[in-house]
Formats: structure tokens, C-alpha cells, sequence
């Protein structure tokens, strides 16, 4: 037999060979793309209005007590509004200042010192909330929010 004659055996062959190897890769690449498409990351859920986030922490109480967090944000929302505008509104005076020309650093440590002061009010203002609502809370809400975010192990359950 002469190489002529094993050349049209082994083109069969090979079609044969490069077909199944078209089609694998394409399936591979089909699969990936559906992989990608099923575990893509979620979309970023955290939101910086302390509204948003309480209601996400509410919704993870007992039902009591998350109507009873619901009522003292809702009673104190102007005072928690007034110290969050404020915060952001020194955050902004932050932005600003790093933009001006020629910068200022006395100008953005002063900048910086009135974030922190307004930053300090806002937590003290939402952290009274918290606290004062906790105190009359039930057990189980309490330590839901002391086991905030969910999942997060609890210190009697790691000892």
C-alpha cells in the first residue's frame, strides 16, 4: 500500500476527529457561558441611607420587635435624617476641598475635623435609637441584633 492509499482513510478520519473536537469545544464554551450566566455576582446591596439598612436589620427580628424598631426609627426620622444630611453634607465639604486649586491642607484637616464631629452625632443619634429599642426588646431580638449580619456566629455558641 502506497501513502496515496491511507490518505483519503485518515482525511475521513480526521474530519471525523475535528468534528468531535468542534463540538466539544462548543460545548465547553456553552457551558461556561451558562455557568457565568447562573453564579454571576450579585449586584452590590448595600445602601448608605440608614433607612435602607434598618429596614434590612428589621426584617430579620421577630416580628414584634422588628414593629417595635419600625416605630422608634420612625419617631426619631427627622432628628436621624438632620445628623445623616449633615454627615453627608461634610463628606461632600471633604470632596471639595481636596478638588480646590492650589489645595489647602489647614483647609482639609478643618474639612476633616467637622466629618468627624458630624459623623460622631450622626452614630450617637442612631446608636440612642438602637439602644433605647433594645432595651425593650424581647431576648431573641436582641441577640438577632447581636448576630447581625445573619449568619454570623453568636460568642456563647462559639465557646
Amino acid at each position: 500500500m502506497t501513502l496515496a492509499q491511507f490518505a483519503p482513510a485518515m482525511t475521513r478520519g480526521s474530519s471525523r476527529w475535528l468534528l468531535l473536537g468542534s463540538l466539544a469545544l462548543n460545548l465547553f464554551f456553552f457551558g461556561a457561558a451558562v455557568a457565568i450566566t447562573i453564579r454571576a455576582p450579585a449586584t452590590p446591596t448595600w445602601d448608605r441611607n440608614v433607612f435602607v439598612r434598618v429596614e434590612r436589620i428589621a426584617t430579620t427580628l421577630p416580628p414584634s420587635d422588628a414593629d417595635l424598631l419600625r416605630g422608634q426609627i420612625k419617631a426619631n426620622r427627622e432628628a436621624i435624617e438632620d445628623t445623616q444630611t449633615k454627615y453627608r453634607t461634610a463628606q461632600d465639604g471633604i470632596r471639595a476641598t481636596l478638588r480646590q486649586e492650589p489645595f489647602d491642607p489647614v483647609a482639609m484637616r478643618e474639612a476633616m475635623a467637622r466629618t468627624r464631629a458630624a459623623r460622631q452625632n450622626f452614630d450617637q443619634t442612631i446608636q440612642g435609637v438602637f439602644a433605647s429599642t433594645a432595651a425593650q426588646m424581647s431576648a431573641a431580638g436582641r441577640h438577632a441584633l447581636a448576630d447581625w449580619p445573619p449568619g454570623r456566629k453568636s460568642e456563647t455558641k462559639q465557646q
